[in-house]
């Protein structure tokens, strides 16, 4: 059973282990992420995963979603 993270995002026990991947895909929103982090052009990331930009703005808004949910204490 598929649960959605944020829209074009899910979590699956029985794909990459639970990891959130891409919807339709099996490729997980934090491989795409560190590839955008580091530096590689989104066009080059589509090319090599055959993705879509409308897929890569949704591991964006998983991003974004992932720092909403952290809380820091100064200590």
């Amino acid at each position: 059973m598929s649960n959605t993270v944020v829209p074009g995002i899910s979590a699956d026990r029985g794909v990459a282990f639970g990891k959130p991947v891409i919807d339709g895909t099996r490729v997980p929103a934090a491989t795409v992420l560190r590839l955008l982090a580091a530096g590689h052009p989104e066009q080059e990331i589509c090319a090599e995963y055959d993705l879509t930009h409308d897929q890569i703005q949704a591991v964006l808004r998983y991003a974004a979603w992932l720092a909403n949910q952290e809380t820091l204490r100064a200590s």
